[in-house]
Parts: structure tokens; sequence; C-alpha cells
């Protein structure tokens, strides 16, 4: 049944790289022929309208961590590794409403812009120099794994050889133009991008739905999956669930979950940078709401398939007999490699012809992360690091030289670390625990320094200090905490920290650097406001279902 990769598979697949390439050098001409101005460079010249936010958002975020990971997740847990995205269009809706206003109000190009403004420029150069280090050595190096261990299943032997083949193709097909083009050519590449992924994701799961059971038929799939995989259909998991220490039950919807997703959405240079790109606020406002929906659909792409797999596997009765399945997905020392999932999907059931469009949904999912990566890490640097430290002062403008050289330099040491990453059980998991080391501490001093007017620069300095050593505290296995415990822990200790130390150093009240806020600066638009609402009942009826 494994069907090859064939002339017309890759005849697909170099269109759809032509047509990417083509797009993102075409806008990249700016609109006199170049980009002139750090602006037009980072921040698409401040032109970007709502539907191409919404679609460069989830571009953005749907990359291999999502497409290989969480569908590994989903063999490995089912349908609950699905809070993520469903809380993820909950969360969209708060930094639409709540932290959208204060950035664009300020005119940001960065994040650690913000805090320089809210707090000190020492903050911000420490909070840079991190946020540069993680992008390069967690996000772009595991995207990259990811996406090299997924084409050399899809396209290889599945013995690793093609992995750093894979790895140096994707990143110079996204350098093509990104580090040319800059946020305009990522933004607008995005479009299609993300209309490519969501369709290859669902005709990947309609076509492995077809082949579960001997009849065939994608209702009779689904129909078998749910009655034979039902505890994978429990968005909250009880205690004596192995994958309980992943996502810890109700603790999902009221703990450790939202520190993730706010820091992610609401804080995240790759994800918040295209918003901040926008026509306006109101234009900014809409595009978050548009990917807030567009994350409803997204575990029809990418959890299912995972669960479709785990049925497969495990062979109930009245599933179709899969030659190979068992060996699939079996390391040499006998555990389950579940990060196979998605890509044994594909090499197995994808007919020749439909695979070149699949594989390069893949890709594109792949590629659209990397270059907003590599973009995000060059606005960092070149913005926070190098116009404060490094640039002379010529008058001469170099901003957007220095960041393709500095996105560049980011890609290649990426390339290189990426095959060290070696193999990982559930890839997204791995990621997400270890991002929660430092993202309770960041987000305390963010929600602080909006919404908190007393907070001063030495609360801020010190919580994030005391975050590392508490998170590291709370990880010691006596305590038997899961990862989203300590990362809530962590977060509401920090507070504390932050608030104790400012109160204490602070003899004029508000801090001079506080921020106001009136009622006005959250009124939000009838369309999104009413927008707001359909998502928040859509995924109240979700968890209500699938309890």
């Amino acid at each position: 049944m494994n069907s090859t990769f064939t002339i017309l598979d890759y005849i697909i697949f170099g269109l759809y790289a032509i047509i990417i390439l083509s797009v993102g050098l075409w806008v990249s001409r700016g609109k006199k022929g170049v980009q002139k101005t750090a602006q037009d460079y980072f921040l698409a010249s401040k032109s970007l309208p709502w539907w191409a936010i919404g679609a460069s958002l989830i571009a953005a975020n749907i990359s291999a961590e999502q497409m290989i990971g969480m569908s590994g997740s989903g063999m490995a847990v089912g349908l609950a590794i699905a809070s993520y995205e469903w809380m993820a269009a909950i969360t969209l809706i708060i930094v639409g409403k709540y932290f959208l206003p204060i950035f664009i109000e300020k005119g940001l190009y960065t994040i650690p812009e913000f805090i320089e403004k809210r707090f000190s420029t020492n903050l911000k150069t420490i909070l840079a120099v991190f946020w540069i280090a993680l992008f390069i050595f967690v996000n772009l190096t595991s995207v990259l794994f990811l996406g090299g261990k997924a084409i050399d299943t899809i396209l290889g032997n599945g013995d690793g050889s093609m992995i750093f083949t894979a790895i140096i193709a994707l990143a110079l097909f996204a350098a093509a133009y990104s580090l040319y083009g800059g946020l305009a050519a990522v933004a607008w590449t995005d479009v299609i991008q993300v209309t490519l992924l969501v369709i290859g994701g669902l005709i990947t799961s309609v076509i492995a739905l077809d082949h579960v059971t001997p009849d065939g038929g994608v209702f009779n799939g689904m129909s078998h999956i749910y009655e034979t995989a039902g505890d994978k259909f429990h968005m909250i998991i009880k205690r004596d669930n192995p994958e309980f220490d992943n996502l810890p039950g109700i603790a999902v919807l009221i703990g450790g979950l939202w520190i993730a997703n706010l820091y992610y959405w609401g804080f995240n240079q790759y994800i918040i940078q295209r918003t901040l790109a926008a026509k306006s606020l109101k234009e900014s406002q809409r595009g978050i709401i548009f990917a807030a929906f567009l994350k409803l659909i997204i575990p029809l792409i990418v959890v299912i398939p995972g669960i479709i797999a785990f049925v497969m596997f495990s062979q109930p009765e009245g599933t179709a007999i899969i030659d190979g399945v068992g060996e699939a997905f079996r390391k040499a020392d006998g555990s389950l490699n579940y990060d196979k999932a998605y890509p044994w999907l594909i090499s197995t059931f994808i007919p020749s012809g439909i695979k070149g469009l699949v594989v390069a949904a893949l890709a594109a999912a792949i590629v659209s992360s990397l270059a907003s990566m590599v973009n995000s890490t060059s606005t960092i640097f070149t913005m926070d690091i190098y116009k404060p430290y490094l640039a002379k002062k010529d008058g001469k403008d170099k901003d957007v030289a220095v960041g393709r050289i500095s996105g560049a330099i980011a890609l290649m040491i990426a390339v290189v670390v990426a095959p060290t990453l070696g193999s990982i059980d559930q890839a997204f998991q791995y990621i997400q625990e270890y991002t929660g080391l430092v993202s309770p501490g960041i987000l305390a001093v963010f929600m602080l320094g909006l919404f908190y007017k007393k907070t001063t620069n030495k609360g801020a300095i010190a919580g994030l200090l005391a975050s590392i050593p508490v998170a590291l505290a709370l990880k010691t296995p006596y305590l038997e905490l899961p990862w989203m415990d300590q990362m809530m822990y962590t977060f509401l200790i920090t507070l504390v920290v932050i608030v104790f130390v400012s109160l204490s150093t602070n003899k004029f009240g508000d801090d001079p650097k506080g921020i106001e806020l009136t009622s006005k600066t959250f009124t939000t638009g009838k369309v999104f406001n009413v927008s707001a609402y359909v998502i928040l009942i859509i995924v109240a009826i979700l968890y209500a279902v699938f309890w």
C-alpha cells in the first residue's frame, strides 16, 4: 500500500516551491523596487490587512512541532492534546482585546522594546539575548529537526539517512525569500502556505479515515476509531492515565496551560510581530479573531491523524490489517516512536499524485514557521542589540542589511545544531515542558508591567531572577508535580516576588513608567465582539461534548 513519490508528485511539489519563491520575491521589491527602511523590512510597511495577519499567525504557529509533534501526542494522549488549540482560540481573544491596544499605541517593533519603555534598557537587553538564544537553539533547531525527520520518513527509508539533507533544503528554502523580503514576504506567502496546509492536512485525515476499516468510508473510519479508542476522545484525562503528567486533568483548564498560551500568543516575537504590522488596531484585532477561528479546526488536521495511527497500530477488531504497522512505530529498544504517526500515514496511504500536494502542505507548515522565526530573530538582534550598542553613528542606515545577515547566521547555527537533538518520543510535549522553565517568570513581568502601575524595574528583575531557581526547585521528583502545575506555581510565586520587591523599593506610589489605562483602551468593535462570543460558545460546546 506504500506509494512512492512519482514524477507527478515532484512536479506538484516543484510548482509549490516556485509559487512561494516567486510571490515572496515579488512582494520583496517594495513600493519602488527595493525596501529601504526598517519599517518596510521588519513590519511590512505597517500595511497588512486582517486576513493576511490571521493567516500568517497560523502559518507561523503550525509547524513541524504541531504537524509531527502534536500528531505524535495525539497517538499517545488523544484529543486532550487539542486543549492547546482550542484554548489558544480563547487566548487570542484576550491578546486582541487587552494586549494589542497597548503594544500598537506604543509603536513597538519588538517585544523587548516594550520592556525598555516600561522598565529599563538593561532588562530589555537581557531578555533580547535570551530570546535570540531561545529562537535559535530551541525553536529553529526543533522545527528543522522534526521537519527533516518527517521528510526522511516520507521520501527516504525512515532510517535517518536523509535528515541532514532535508534540514539543509528546508533552511535554504526558507532563507531564499524571507531574508531578502523581510516580514512582507513572510506574511504574504503565509496566506498561500496556510491555505495549502489546511487543505493538505484535511486530505490526509480524510484518506487515512477511509483506510481504517476493511469496508472503507470516512464516516465508517471515524465511527470505528471513536468506538475502539473511546478513551482517546476525552479532553480532561484522569489521574490514572499514563499521560496525566503532561496534561493534568482539570488543571489544564484553570492552571498552567494559561501560562503557556498567554506567553506564546501574547509575548512571543515571531507570533506577535505580524499583528504589529497591521494597518490599524481594528485590522489587527480582526486578524487575531480570524486566527482564533482557524484554531478551532486545527485538531482535525493534527490530532485526529494521531488517533487514527494509534488504532491502526493497536489493531482492535474490525480494523483494516496494515502490513508492517507493528514495526513502523517500534524503536530498537522496543519503545514506541509516536512522532512517526503523521509521516507514516502520508507515506502509507496518500496515493501518488496527491502525495506531492500533501508533502507540499507539510513543507509549507515547516518553511512558514522557519521564515517567521528567522525574521523575528533578526528583528530583535537589529533593533535591540545592533542599533543601541553596535551601530556606527555616521548617519547611514544599515538596519535592513544587518537584519539579513543576522537572520542568515541564526539559520546556519540552527542547521548545525538541529541534528544533535536526536530522537524524542513526543517532541511537542518536550518543547513545551522545557520552554515552561522560563515562560512563567517572563509572563509575570509582562502582566504586572501592563496592568499594575506600582511595578518597578527592581521588582521585575528580582522576579525574573527568582523564577528560574523556583521553576527548577518545583521540578524536583520528590514533589511529583506535573510540569503544567509547576508552571502555574512558578508564575504565582514570581508575581508575589515582583509585587513584594516593588512595594518595598517604591516610595512614590505608582512607578513613573506605569501605563495609564482607561476603559477606552480596551474598547473593541462589533465584529470582534460578536466573533469572540461565537468562539467562546463553540469552545464550551466542544468541551461539553468531549469532556
